[in-house]
């Protein structure tokens, strides 16, 4: 079973929607997690800092855990679950232009869509349509 998307994730809102969030919040250390709007599968965690929202993409690894896009040369660190994540980065001077210190939570519930089932082979032996002849064959 899937571990639960805490509460300040958004789902796909738009950058202009969490700018505006974290502005109503407007306090240092205001954040969320929102969908990424580039890139299909990424997150991005937002934090606010004096008027300017930073982004940071979150990306999920192969084994299901959790990491922060990082620059050319530095580690990055993963985590079994975004909240671990949020937990590392409410620490201070952990790499973020601020560290976490106000949660966002969202207001309604999140709808989830279950993934599109795989398209299946035709059945050839229920057709649909009854075929035009049929085949007879010796007894």
């Amino acid at each position: 079973m899937a571990a639960a998307l805490p509460v300040s994730y958004h789902g796909a809102i738009s950058k202009q929607e969490c700018e505006e969030l974290l502005g109503k919040k407007d306090k240092d250390g205001a954040y969320l997690i929102r969908d990424s709007e580039t890139i299909q599968g990424a997150m991005c965690l937002c934090v606010y800092k004096q008027h300017v929202v930073y982004t940071y993409r979150l990306l999920q690894t192969r084994t299901g855990h959790y990491t922060m896009q990082a620059a050319a040369g530095v580690e990055e660190k993963c985590f079994k679950t975004l909240e671990d994540l949020i937990r590392h980065y409410k620490r201070k001077n952990q790499g973020l232009a601020m560290h976490l210190r106000h949660s966002v939570k969202r207001k309604t519930a999140l709808l989830i869509r279950p993934p599109a089932p795989a398209e299946e082979e035709p059945d050839y032996e229920n057709v649909a349509e009854p075929p035009d002849y049929v085949d007879v064959l010796p007894s």
